[in-house]
């Protein structure tokens, strides 16, 4: 992977809120190299989410609509 992209992807991950940000790094630097490139689109994807939205995707409170979303949000639950 392009390091200039995967730095950009890891900037991107912080976010405003703490349990996000450990949540999005772990998930980034242990899971992320291996993730298809699909995968890898929907965790961009994932990352234009408010972070209210998406901090309610990872505790399980709320659901992504989108298919490819739900599957990368279980990952990153596990």
């Amino acid at each position: 992977m392009d390091e200039r992209r995967l730095e950009r992807i890891r900037w991107r991950s912080r976010r405003g809120l703490l349990e996000l940000d450990v949540v999005l790094k772990d998930f980034l630097d242990r899971h992320y190299p291996g993730l298809t490139s699909a995968e890898q689109e929907a965790f961009e994807q994932l990352l234009t989410v408010p972070d209210e939205t998406l901090l309610a995707y990872v505790q399980g409170k709320q659901n992504p609509p989108e298919k490819e979303l739900m599957q990368l949000v279980t990952k990153i639950r596990n």
